[in-house]
């Protein structure tokens, strides 16, 4: 598979991409391109939807509100993302940027605010999480950006819970042991993985989870871990374990 080219800057769009075919770009893509990296017709630049690979580009209109690109060849095909799904509580917006950005280069595949009882911030604008996700996909030479989903209780979510979707339970009061052996059973199958508010799931809500059958709890080590952080752990803990850091 082709290496990425980091020397070339990167564009996520939301059309087909196809050979010699044109893609208008709106206005704030058009200022990035002009103003902020300063580029100018018949430069070159790679692009990329999540569906139809990395293509490389040139520019072919460039003006203050508008530019347009000619798709010359693919560069990468499409790659097959994993399927990882991130339920975790609002936490503070500039940290919740944060969040989208490291969900995305961790490799997560959607992004579900989940609230809770002790969920602070339930005010969330998914359109920023989403550019957050989306800047973060182009600057890592990925090919896919996770899908960011409106807030929903966590009771909604646990009662319409799809059966072949497995639940990892970050549970700061697991066994540091706990649940790594039960994970090698995830490999290969749908996950998701549970962070909670920094507050901590209330003890109902903690109990209902270790009740469930598709629920597997780990720990993420002995101490308290910010959402933030716990998140980054989480995902390596995963992607190292039953992930895609792993071959074969």
């Amino acid at each position: 598979m082709p290496r990425p080219n980091q020397s070339v800057q990167r564009l996520y769009c939301e059309a087909e991409l196809t050979e010699q075919a044109v893609v208008s770009l709106g206005d704030n893509q058009a200022h990035y391109l002009r103003s902020v990296v300063r580029m100018a017709i018949g430069d070159a630049v790679l692009v990329f939807n999540g569906r139809d690979g990395e293509w490389l580009a040139e520019i072919t209109e460039l003006g203050k509100k508008r530019a347009a690109l000619v798709l010359q060849n693919q560069t990468r095909p499409q790659d097959e993302a994993g399927d990882i799904m991130l339920l975790l509580a609002p936490i503070k917006r500039d940290r919740l940027d944060y969040l989208a950005q490291k969900a995305t280069e961790m490799g997560a595949s959607h992004l579900l605010p989940v609230i809770t009882k002790r969920t602070q911030n339930s005010k969330l604008n998914i359109e920023r999480l989403q550019a957050n996700a989306i800047e973060a996909a182009e600057q890592c030479n990925l090919l896919h950006v996770p899908q960011i989903e409106a807030p929903r209780r966590l009771d909604q979510i646990l009662a319409d819970w799809p059966s072949d979707r497995s639940i990892i339970f970050c549970d700061e009061h697991a066994d540091l042991e706990q649940g790594l052996s039960d994970l090698q059973h995830l490999k290969g199958q749908k996950i998701a993985i549970l962070i909670g508010p920094e507050g901590g799931f209330d003890e109902a809500e903690r109990a209902g989870l270790l009740a469930r059958k598709d629920t597997v709890a780990v720990s993420l080590g002995p101490r308290i871990l910010r959402a933030d952080t716990a998140l980054v752990a989480a995902l390596a803990l995963v992607q190292s374990q039953i992930g895609d850091w792993r071959q074969g």
